[in-house]
């Protein structure tokens, strides 16, 4: 049995994966971490998620080390903000507790100080800015669309949320642009947000353009144009299901194929790398 701790527990993608776990066979969900002081301490997680009592209370992660150190996990899973996540795999790292991590907005210094952490630590952690299967498959192409095609065709990219998504651009439209732009054998400098107002000519960037409308779980877009034709790859989620059942897997990844000291991914994961 897989002994699952979950920060980020009472959020939108926190209690679908509360859900999804309550199904599995072969896990159990034995702490459930929200924000600290959260006017949810102490209510049954499952109920908070609408699958009914599973004898989790909720707790704030200012009691994270405590919990964690009582319930002895097999994975810490977190989908919470850039800066609390740090913290939270800070502390996992501490009690030597394997890592998923699907929160998404770290900055380059985040991603170095959590590089580090997972290396000093020796912990097995998996780090992907979207779980989805599909999501994924869509990387997949994506490179293999920006090599044939080559760097004469322009890209942009266009990544379309709900009105509450805090982070902008996405976690994967950001990956995207950057497999596109290494593709061009341009590097991550050549990743823009967004396009300036007036007459600008373009210079080979791959550009980021973000909308956040009504309660759309997710949609990511790649375009490519090039003298007289436009193609576009497109992944929609329907759902947060899918990002879940991507959480499920990558938990069972780690725990059997995670190497200690080291950052995998969803790539590994499916097999696509």
């Amino acid at each position: 049995m897989i002994r699952v701790s979950l920060c980020g527990a009472c959020g939108r993608m926190g209690k679908t994966i509360v859900q999804k776990i309550s199904k599995q066979e072969d896990m159990k969900l034995v702490a459930a971490i929200d924000a600290p002081h959260t006017p949810l301490k102490g209510k049954d997680v499952g109920e908070v998620a609408g699958v009914g009592r599973l004898g989790v209370e909720v707790v704030g992660a200012d009691e994270l080390e405590r919990v964690l150190a009582e319930t002895k996990p097999d994975v810490l899973v977190d989908f919470t903000m850039a800066e609390a996540a740090v913290s939270n795999i800070k502390t996992a790292a501490k009690l030597k507790v394997p890592i998923v991590v699907g929160t998404t907005g770290f900055s380059t210094g985040q991603m170095e100080e959590i590089r580090s952490v997972v290396r000093n630590a020796n912990i097995p952690a998996l780090l992907a800015p979207n779980m989805s299967v599909g999501v994924n498959v869509f990387f997949k192409i994506l490179s293999e669309m920006a090599r044939i095609l080559g760097k004469d065709y322009d890209v942009e990219v266009v990544e379309i949320h709900h009105r509450g998504k805090l982070d902008s651009p996405s976690g994967t439209a950001l990956k995207a642009a950057k497999i596109v732009a290494e593709e061009f054998g341009r590097g991550e400098g050549a990743v823009k947000i967004g396009r300036s107002a007036g007459k600008s000519k373009r210079g080979g960037e791959v550009c980021i353009h973000s909308i956040r409308v009504g309660d759309v779980v997710g949609e990511h877009t790649a375009i490519f144009a090039g003298p007289g034709e436009r193609m576009e790859l497109t992944h929609r989620a329907h759902s947060r299901e899918a990002f879940a059942e991507g959480v499920i897997k990558a938990i069972r990844f780690l725990v059997k194929e995670g190497k200690p000291g080291a950052i995998l991914g969803m790539e590994n994961v499916l097999g696509l790398k």
